[in-house]
């Protein structure tokens, strides 16, 4: 505590992003990142963006990176907004649309951003339960609120939702905004995109830290109704009209063209997400469905907790959240073969000597 605080500091109970250790070598399979390298193209533009043209700002419209979005998902570039990340597309979102007077609805088990940034604007908000398969109550998003956020598919479940619930929800609650998450959309889910043009409530959220391999970039979008649209460039021009760099644009821009690149990469997750899921399930883990790029497992008789120490002593980290109902869950990303063949025979070593 200090005595210069905002008195709202003292409540605040920030996000705790994954571990990034520099102590030695670690196989990462605990923040979602992307086993495979950026588009060559994304590293040549940034490559050829990196000259004397630092010195002025950048475009702050981000026009070329909005067409090359409109482009991808067959929209108008008006009906884009780009921000430094999809966290920070995340924070004007709730400033624009949730209005701190309203209880806004999102999952018990979900992005554990959503209720920091509820506490920091100062939303009310109420935790919809998921059901004890993880799966998500729709009948339960269909009841007042003041805005409704969720991802999709869901996180760290990795579960999807198929699109006919998704719009029942949107299409229920036509007097508020929906908040679609679609982080890992790419490895296996129907996007929400198709939507955009029917509901003007829906506000669809990506990242380019996943499917694109540059989470060291920052690059996120919303799409959606271009009224919304404007609310989130009001707000983004009442902070900083200069959300990403020349390096960001240009890098991002080329990520977004170069769908052969994403469609080859995400392919290779997928396969391997399989694979491993099958491996697990014969060493008796619960491995739940997942359509992200990464799995969320638990052992019958090995403590989550303690198979998340022992992988890490082993150089091998994955995620566990001590938190009600998923304390004895881990989250694995997908990394390379190679790092999954490790992360298996690691697991297998533990099984063996703990049956």
């Amino acid at each position: 505590m200090n005595k210069f605080w905002n008195p709202l500091l003292n409540e605040l109970e920030p996000y705790a992003p994954g571990e990034q250790p520099q102590d030695k070598k670690y196989i990462k399979l605990n923040t979602n990142e992307n086993p495979y390298p950026p588009s060559p193209r994304a590293i040549a533009a940034i490559q050829q963006a990196t000259n004397e043209r630092l010195r002025f700002y950048p475009d702050p419209e981000c026009l070329e990176l909005r067409k090359a979005i409109a482009k991808y998902h067959k929209i108008l570039p008006e009906q884009v907004f780009v921000g430094n990340g999809s966290d920070e597309v995340l924070a004007f979102a709730y400033l624009s649309f949730f209005n701190p007077e309203k209880t806004i609805l999102f999952p018990d088990i979900t992005y554990s951003f959503y209720p920091v940034y509820a506490n920091l604007f100062r939303n009310k908000y109420k935790l919809i339960a998921l059901n004890d398969d993880f799966t998500l109550p729709v009948e339960k998003f269909l009841q007042e609120n003041g805005g409704i956020i969720f991802p999709n598919p869901n996180a760290p479940t990795g579960i999807f939702l198929p699109l006919k619930n998704i719009e029942g929800i949107v299409k229920h609650n036509s007097n508020s905004i929906v908040i679609l998450d679609e982080a890992y959309i790419a490895f296996g889910g129907e996007s929400a995109d198709k939507l955009i043009d029917k509901y003007s409530n829906l506000l669809v959220i990506r990242t380019l830290s996943k499917s694109h391999s540059l989470a060291g970039l920052r690059g996120g979008y919303a799409i959606g109704d271009t009224g919304l649209i404007e609310g989130l460039n009001r707000v983004k021009n009442s902070i900083n009209s200069y959300t990403l760099d020349r390096l960001a644009l240009a890098g991002a821009t080329e990520a977004i063209l170069d769908r052969e690149y994403l469609e080859k990469t995400t392919a290779k997750i997928i396969s391997t997400r399989e694979k491993v899921t099958l491996s697990l399930i014969k060493l008796d883990f619960m491995v739940l469905p997942s359509k992200a790029n990464f799995l969320f497992i638990t052992h019958p008789s090995l403590p989550a907790n303690e198979i998340y120490q022992l992988l890490r002593e082993k150089g091998i980290l994955v995620r566990y959240f001590n938190k009600p109902r998923i304390n004895n869950f881990l989250r694995v990303t997908i990394g390379s073969d190679q790092e999954m063949d490790n992360f298996l025979h690691t697991i297998n070593e533990m099984v063996n000597i703990h049956p």
